[in-house]
């Protein structure tokens, strides 16, 4: 199996202690560098890096898929069945806010897959998922 990259991804924020409480206390994130106007994450093995902006940031638009509002612009991570089940369980003890509550897509489809969506402290959409098996992640329907 090909060794994946960790990518790198920025991303605005407008509070940064804020931010820091949600991705360190409530997704688990380790933190990397910092200033007094930047934050570098370990998401999953991934580094994510908040920019502090006083600029509004608004909510994304959003497409209608299986009747919910997805927003377009999020960013996530695909994890392991039991990983997307325990952070639904820390999302849920740290009262998060659901844009689309934790549900399984495809049941019994190859294709099959939890998700949900949620908004970081500054408005950002994060959608995490995980697929019941992972060698469907780009099969095609």
């Amino acid at each position: 199996m090909k060794t994946i990259r960790p990518f790198h991804v920025a991303f605005p924020v407008n509070d940064l202690p804020a931010t820091r409480s949600f991705f360190e206390g409530v997704l688990g994130c380790k933190i990397g560098r910092t200033s007094e106007k930047w934050i570098d994450f370990d998401l999953y093995g991934h580094q994510i890096t908040a920019h502090l902006t006083d600029q509004a940031i608004q909510e994304p638009p959003a497409n209608e898929v299986d009747g919910k509002p997805v927003p377009i612009k999020h960013f996530g991570v695909i994890l392991e069945w039991e990983q997307w089940h325990e952070l639904v369980e820390r999302l849920n003890a740290a009262n998060t806010g659901f844009i689309i509550e934790p549900y399984i897509r495809f049941k019994g489809e190859p294709g099959e897959q939890a998700t949900m969506f949620f908004l970081d402290p500054s408005g950002n959409a994060l959608e995490f998922k995980a697929f019941k098996r992972d060698d469907a992640i780009f099969e095609s329907n």
